[in-house]
């Protein structure tokens, strides 16, 4: 029986991004929440923050679709660069998105090292059972 395997770094990337899209309907709320309480604020105007925001939430949650290839983790980076600019408007997004953004970096970097020991691990496993045929 063999067992498809699964990249760790894309389900990481994955769980992260579908967290920020929550994150960024929330900080959508939030800022439509500011210009209505102070229509003088500088923040934009509500349509557009809510077709930043909406537009925003939506592009991460379809982005797991895409890391198949290395264009979704570029889209994934925009996204994160998107969170932190959006500190300008919301400044606790600077905080937020710093935080996102670490568990953007560590989603990578521990999937990649975990889907390379697996592979490791794989190689050395076939290796093995190919000089051991008492080992099936």
């Amino acid at each position: 029986m063999t067992m498809k395997n699964k990249s760790t770094k894309r389900l990481l990337a994955s769980i992260v991004l579908s967290f920020q899209s929550i994150v960024i309907f929330f900080a959508t709320l939030t800022a439509f929440g500011l210009k209505m309480a102070d229509p003088s604020s500088e923040l934009p105007s509500i349509e557009l923050i809510w077709g930043i925001g909406l537009s925003l939430a939506l592009l991460a949650i379809l982005t797991p679709a895409f890391l198949r290839n290395p264009a979704g983790y570029w889209i994934g980076w925009a996204i994160q660069a998107a969170l932190l600019v959006s500190g300008f408007w919301l400044w606790g997004m600077f905080v937020i998105g710093s935080i996102l953004v670490g568990l953007w970096i560590w989603g990578l970097v521990a999937g990649a090292t975990i889907d390379k020991a697996r592979e490791n691990y794989n190689k050395l496993m076939g290796d093995q059972s190919e000089r051991d045929p008492s080992s099936n």
